[in-house]
């Protein structure tokens, strides 16, 4: 006789877990199927992004550079307020122990003036302010007690701005801190995207880097027969110290591009104008938007001379040395070497140029 029982149900927990799986793999399903193949970028796309990061980077480096020039000088004003403030306390101490010797001639001469006991005790400004208590004090005593006030005050304060520039240099310490991991966060990003290409593309790029370096050497030198220095045409140098400066930079061509380097073996943008400037013996700022505030400002290309120094991008976060017949002596960019180029080619534009 058949069985008329029913059949035994799943639990609602076993159904309920089922249903969430299948539900679960149907949507991985659809995603799998509307997910477009993530595409690989084209060597010249690689490019592109990558001349935008080192161009970012650029800007990351002159933050950088400024903040580490802040920090210096910052650092210089400290030690020398302190020494400042060290050698007033010297001072100080004397001025006090003569007033101390001062004391013990009036005690053996019978007794000691009751303002002077009292400064001896504590701080004298309070007395000094009151003409009753002048007039008990001979004029050495004042003139003793007017000094170590003077002094107090001057140690007060150069105390206070020493307080306040260790505040700004910590500020300034952890701002630079930001910006170099910025410049290295571009530089890795755009190592990561270089990574995405095969070996020959990444030889493809560098040979065509090559060819734009070789074909700005050759117009620079077109006139030249090949030499280093560039056919100046009609141009003269700016000065005396633009032309050492300038024949300094010559000596480093090749030197590679690194951020925040100011020479003698490798440099950013800066670093070389800066460094080749030190030579000639002139002492200019650090980053390219400071030197660009400094001197003579030349707006048009053609009235620049061999040595006047040239900048570039609307935040004037690139600087070269102009060397004649449109061409810069500039360090480009990371990846790249000290060398000359067309101020067409620079990839930003033109937006005056400064005679030291």
């Amino acid at each position: 006789m058949a069985s008329h029982r029913r059949p035994k149900q799943p639990s609602r927990t076993r159904v309920t877990v089922l249903t969430t799986a299948a539900a679960a793999a149907v949507a991985l399903s659809a995603n799998a199927a509307n997910a477009a193949p993530s595409e690989k970028l084209s060597k010249d796309e690689v490019k592109a992004k990558v001349d935008k990061l080192y161009e970012q980077a650029e800007q990351a480096t002159e933050k950088y550079n400024g903040a580490k020039e802040k920090q210096q000088k910052l650092q210089k004003e400290i030690s020398t307020i302190q020494d400042n403030v060290a050698r007033g306390q010297e001072e100080l101490n004397k001025l006090r122990d003569g007033l101390g010797s001062l004391a013990t001639a009036q005690y053996r001469s019978g007794g000691i003036d009751a303002s002077v006991q009292l400064f001896l005790s504590s701080n004298p400004d309070d007395y000094l302010d009151k003409a009753s208590t002048l007039d008990q004090l001979s004029s050495q005593q004042v003139d003793a007690l007017k000094k170590i006030q003077d002094k107090q005050r001057e140690l007060a304060q150069e105390r206070a701005e020493a307080t306040e520039k260790l505040k700004d240099l910590s500020a300034t310490r952890t701002e630079l801190g930001n910006k170099k991991k910025e410049v290295q966060a571009k530089l890795g990003e755009a190592q990561r995207l270089l990574n995405t290409l095969t070996a020959k593309e990444k030889q493809q790029l560098a040979e065509q880097e090559q060819k734009r370096a070789q074909q700005s050497q050759e117009r620079a030198n077109r006139s030249t027969g090949g030499s280093e220095r560039p056919d100046l045409g009609e141009s003269v140098p700016a000065s005396g110290r633009a032309q050492a400066a300038f024949s300094a930079a010559q000596t480093r061509l090749g030197s590679p591009y690194v951020y925040g380097a100011t020479g003698p073996s490798s440099f950013d943008c800066s670093g070389l104008t800066s460094w080749a400037y030190a030579q000639a013996g002139v002492s200019i700022p650090r980053t390219a938007e400071a030197q660009s505030q400094i001197g003579t400002r030349i707006t048009s290309v053609s009235d620049l001379k061999v040595g006047d120094l040239v900048f570039f991008f609307n935040d004037l976060h690139h600087v070269g040395l102009y060397a004649g017949n449109g061409q810069i002596l500039h360090a480009p960019r990371t990846g790249t070497v000290v060398r000359y180029e067309s101020m067409s080619t620079i990839g930003g534009p033109f937006m005056w140029g400064v005679r030291v």
